[in-house]
């Protein structure tokens, strides 16, 4: 994991931790259900940063017989059970709990403490999503929704999405205890604790969406398979790309397998040579190509548009 994503994350985890006991007092003056799921979410949030800090370090293991390419993919799997934590732990309960209260309303205990705590969560909350935004603005290069998609770095997306769904929660939230304290009907906090819930889920759906994408195995970004075609046809001893493939295995791992025509008068040992030059050409521009498979290979233009349609299809 990268500084600032991991800066992104324990900020959320210390934010988390603060914001869940104290949602907790304030369900215990109050009883508002709003609260409990605010609790609850934030208790979720919690330990999905404490996954994210595990899947890290897992990732970091050296390769093995078993696992060749190394550990990188741990952090997108780890990512994929924050998205399922997200749902089951926060979705489904503040609905469940909503639609609990709404056919069993209780009226509310010291509003105000509620209120006063809500307000202390989106504080902490606002400091945590400040940081996730400032290091993931490094990053970013186009829109934050194509940054969302399109990045390879798992954490910084989830810790995004889950301060921006904290927020949100605590305004609902506050808008439900408030509508509940001016109506007098206690099915407004319930009706807040729903909202939290159809909020986490639609969060849940797109960070498990992009999450399984990595973990299929994503292909290099444009910018990166551009430097990559500039860097292999850079020297001279390579006429042309007959075909390439890339695909992550590691936010900062990318393996990379191509066919190259070289002239045809290079024998066996000079032309396994200037493959290891290409080899190093290409890691000196990009580094994260931490895995390359090279083949000679005959250029036939038939086979090749061939290749091309079935890859296209």
């Amino acid at each position: 994991m990268q500084d600032g994503s991991k800066r992104a994350v324990i900020a959320a985890l210390i934010a988390n931790l603060g914001i869940a006991i104290a949602k907790f007092v304030g369900f215990a003056i109050t009883g508002a259900a709003s609260m409990l799921a605010e609790a609850v979410h934030s208790c979720a949030d919690s330990g999905n940063q404490a996954l994210l800090l595990w899947g890290s370090a897992a990732a970091r293991r050296k390769p093995s017989a078993s696992h060749p390419f190394g550990y990188g993919r741990e952090r997108y799997f780890w990512s994929f059970v924050v998205a399922l934590v997200i749902f089951s732990m926060g979705s489904l309960f503040a609905i469940y709990e909503g639609l609990q209260k709404i056919f069993d309303p209780h009226a509310l205990t010291n509003p105000g403490v509620a209120v006063g705590i809500l307000i202390f969560g989106i504080l902490l909350e606002g400091f945590s999503f400040r940081t996730a935004v400032k290091e993931a603005n490094v990053y970013r290069k186009g829109s934050w929704w194509r940054f969302i998609q399109h990045t390879k770095n798992p954490e910084l997306p989830v810790v995004l999405l889950e301060d921006l769904g904290a927020l949100l929660g605590l305004a609902i939230a506050l808008l439900g205890i408030g509508l509940a304290v001016i109506t007098g009907d206690a099915r407004f906090d319930a009706a807040g604790s729903i909202g939290i819930g159809v909020l986490l889920a639609v969060i849940a759906i797109v960070l498990a969406v992009e999450m399984k994408s990595l973990l299929i195995g994503e292909s290099a970004s444009e910018a990166d398979v551009a430097l990559l075609r500039e860097s292999i046809l850079a020297g001279e001893e390579v006429r042309r790309i007959i075909h390439m493939r890339t695909m992550h295995v590691g936010p900062e791992e990318l393996l990379v397998a191509a066919k190259l025509e070289f002239d045809d008068s290079f024998t066996l040992r000079e032309l396994s040579l200037l493959i290891n030059g290409v080899e190093a050409r290409v890691r000196e521009q990009l580094p994260i190509a931490t895995i390359i498979y090279i083949e000679p290979d005959v250029y036939d233009a038939e086979v090749a548009r061939q290749d091309e349609l079935e890859w296209n299809r």
